[in-house]
């Protein structure tokens, strides 16, 4: 079942390390890649990167399909 950020930041204590993926929030592969591009460069609404994104390749081409963040507190 698809969740919104929002959801998965719910479920988070502040500092938790968790995943965000493609498949957790519904969305196509290349979707998430736009979205985890913007989180990657400015941060995303509650969180923070930790570590490097994992990318797959689909037709030659790679695109981010998850990251590992932190929540912040200002979630």
């Amino acid at each position: 079942m698809a969740k919104t950020v929002q959801e998965v930041l719910d479920r988070q204590k502040d500092g938790a390390q968790f995943v965000l993926s493609a498949p957790m929030l519904g969305l196509e592969v290349e979707e998430f890649d736009t979205v985890a591009k913007i989180w990657v460069k400015e941060g995303g609404p509650g969180f923070q990167l930790a570590g490097v994104p994992h990318r797959k390749c689909i037709d030659g081409e790679f695109f981010i399909d998850r990251i590992t963040v932190v929540k912040t507190a200002a979630a």
